[in-house]
């Protein structure tokens, strides 16, 4: 089962994305609690997508395992009191089973089991995730202002990952500016980090969406910061990096991208300051934005692909 291809067990499950019960939602957190076997997180993900159901998958690896009745009973009822309470305080949780889990997620190979969710859902929204360092200059600042802006004018949703920073520049363009904002925190989403941004975090959930993929309560931890960065990478159709150092999460999420098949675009400050961003020019779907006006075009080509692309399969006749 753990090995079988990530595109396989999207295929064998397809047609039966359905909406998630509080007995899947228990089950889930059950089986995560368990680790049948010392499976993954991602492992266990993809055991849900292959069976079908978290109680499926349960049923199937518990079964397997060493973990008696009684102890799996108990779990499970700790894992229904968990998942009620979460409800009762207004979490939405998404199991990667759940036809609210985002599709685009869902296809990566770092898609993680769940996700709690603060906010509005819209589902397929065109997105374009804004990334860049949290020391920014003022120059990157500006840029990422200004980027948020035309993406809004455009009716492109903003995703970034709630930092210091680019991130914080960018959520806030665009809500001032009217336009939808995605955050995805790398915390477990009853907590604020930065908590200078409580406030942001705050109206994010109230008139965009925020997205978590930790336990509610989970602190910041730093290798918390890379596995959201994949999240932001395949929420998007596209990621834009506007200013970044040689180590930084947005040279992490570039070459994220790069693996997930999302186009990256790389401003030319990045170009200029970075050797990886000199790296990665050249290869397929990476392009260089020398003007707010070069961005608006490549991103109107980017969110007109899908059409373009139903169009020419629906000429196809067998």
């Amino acid at each position: 089962m753990s090995g079988l291809p990530r595109a396989a067990r999207r295929l064998n499950y397809a047609d039966a994305v359905v909406g998630s019960s509080v007995d899947e939602q228990t089950e889930l957190v059950a089986l995560l609690r368990e680790r049948p076997g010392g499976l993954t997180w991602l492992q266990l993900a993809g055991a849900v997508l292959e069976h079908g159901t978290a109680s499926v998958a349960r049923a199937e690896l518990t079964d397997a395992s060493v973990v008696d009745a009684g102890e799996r009973a108990a779990h499970l009822e700790e894992a229904r009191r968990d998942v009620q309470a979460w409800l009762a305080d207004g979490l939405e949780f998404w199991t990667i089973a759940d036809a609210r889990y985002p599709a685009r997620v869902r296809d990566i190979q770092q898609a993680p089991p769940f996700l709690f969710a603060r906010g509005h859902r819209v589902d397929g929204d065109a997105a374009v995730s804004v990334v860049g360092s949290r020391k920014a200059s003022e120059r990157g600042l500006q840029l990422a202002r200004s980027i948020s802006e035309a993406l809004v004018a455009m009716s492109v949703t903003v995703v970034a990952g709630l930092a210091a920073g680019i991130d914080t520049a960018a959520h806030e363009t665009a809500l001032r500016a009217g336009g939808r904002t995605v955050a995805v925190i790398g915390t477990g989403i009853n907590r604020y980090y930065p908590v200078a941004n409580r406030a942001l975090q705050a109206r994010i959930a109230r008139d965009g969406l925020v997205l978590s993929q930790f336990w509610p309560d989970a602190p910041p931890q730093r290798h918390n910061f890379p596995m959201r960065n994949a999240i932001m990478s395949g929420y998007g159709i596209a990621t834009v990096v506007v200013e970044a150092g040689e180590n930084s999460g947005a040279r992490i999420q570039a070459r994220m991208a790069v693996e997930h098949g999302r186009p990256v675009i790389l401003t030319d400050l990045v170009i200029s300051t970075t050797e990886w961003g000199k790296e990665l020019v050249g290869r397929p779907d990476v392009y260089l934005a020398s003007s707010l006006q070069d961005l608006t075009g490549i991103v109107s080509e980017l969110v007109a692909r899908p059409r373009k692309l139903g169009a020419a399969l629906g000429q196809i006749t067998l």
